[in-house]
C-alpha cells in the first residue's frame, strides 16, 4: 500500500540547463533524477499538485504563484539557444495558491500572489526530469531575501499540513553551491572540503531526535566549511523548507551524484 501522505523531496537541480543540454559533467545527476522519478512513480501516489521552493526566488512579503497557465522564466545567461526553447506546459494551481496564501497570512507570515512570474529553472528543470509529463498542478513560492534559517524551517512546518492533501513539496536548490569552484580546474582540498559538508549534511538529516537536527541546521555555518559550500545560502535554504515540512519524519532515501566537479545530494522524506 502506498504511503497516505505524500513525501518532501529536496532536490540538488545542477547548473543551469546543463542537465537537459547533454552537458557530461551532469550525466551522473541525470542518472539519479532516474532514479528518484522511479521511486516517485512506484512507491508514491501521484500528487494532486506540487509546491516547489527554489532558490532562485527571494522576495519580502513571501510571493506565491497564481498564474492558470504559468510561463517559464529562463533565468539564466550566455547559453545556447536551444536553453530558451525549453517547454513545460504545466497547469497552474491557483486555488491551492490562495490557500497557502491565507494559511501563511494566518500564521503570521506576509505572503501574497503574483499572477506574471513564469515558473523558473529551479522548477522546470527538475520538473522536466522528474515530471515530463507536465500533468500536474504546479506553483513555486519565494524565499525570504533576509535567508534566515530559522524562518525557512518554520515556513515548511506551515506547509507540512498540504501533505495530506495530496500535494508534493520540492525543495530546489544545491547541497553545494561555490559558483568560482565549479569552475575550477578539479582540486584535492576543494573536494575534500565539499565532501566534509555533504558528509555532516547527511549525518544531520539522519538524526532521530528532530530539535537536535533543527538546531544543528539553524547554526548549520558551524558545519565543516560551511561558508566554503555556500558563499551565500539561498541553494541551501530549500532543504530548511523541506525539513520543516518533514517535521519527525525520518529520512527516507537519499541520492548522490558528481556535477559540475562536486557531489550534489538529494533527500526524500
Amino acid at each position: 500500500m502506498l504511503p497516505s501522505k505524500q513525501p518532501v523531496l529536496f532536490v540538488s537541480h545542477g547548473g543551469g540547463p546543463l542537465p537537459l543540454l547533454g552537458d557530461p559533467s551532469h550525466e551522473d545527476m541525470v542518472r539519479r533524477f532516474r532514479d528518484i522519478r522511479e521511486y516517485l512513480h512506484t512507491q508514491v501516489s501521484k500528487p494532486d499538485a506540487i509546491v516547489y521552493i527554489s532558490a532562485h526566488w527571494e522576495a519580502s512579503p513571501l510571493l506565491i504563484t497564481a498564474a492558470p497557465s504559468p510561463e517559464l522564466y529562463y533565468d539564466y545567461y550566455n547559453f545556447p539557444v536551444e536553453a530558451y526553447t525549453f517547454k513545460y506546459p504545466v497547469p497552474g494551481a491557483s486555488t491551492l495558491a490562495a490557500r497557502i496564501q491565507q494559511s501563511l497570512i494566518d500564521a503570521g507570515i506576509p505572503a501574497e500572489l503574483d499572477a506574471k512570474r513564469g515558473l523558473d529553472h529551479g522548477v522546470f528543470i527538475p520538473g522536466l526530469l522528474l515530471f515530463p509529463e507536465a500533468d500536474v498542478p504546479t506553483l513555486q513560492i519565494s524565499l525570504h531575501p533576509e535567508l534566515d534559517p530559522r524562518f525557512h524551517l518554520e515556513l515548511g512546518r506551515q506547509l507540512a499540513v498540504l501533505r495530506e492533501q495530496n500535494v508534493l513539496i520540492i525543495g530546489s536548490g544545491f547541497s553545494f553551491h561555490n559558483m568560482r569552484e565549479f569552475f575550477r580546474p578539479s582540486d584535492v582540498d576543494a573536494d575534500a572540503k565539499n565532501l566534509a559538508f555533504e558528509e555532516w549534511l547527511e549525518e544531520t538529516l539522519q538524526l532521530r531526535d528532530a530539535e537536535q537536527r533543527d538546531k544543528r541546521l539553524v547554526e548549520w555555518t558551524k558545519a565543516p566549511h560551511a561558508r566554503f559550500c555556500h558563499p551565500r545560502e539561498e541553494h541551501l535554504l530549500p532543504l530548511h523548507v523541506c525539513v520543516g515540512a518533514a517535521g519527525d519524519a525520518t529520512l527516507r532515501e537519499s541520492w548522490h551524484f558528481a556535477a559540475l566537479g562536486k557531489q550534489g545530494s538529494c533527500y526524500l522524506w
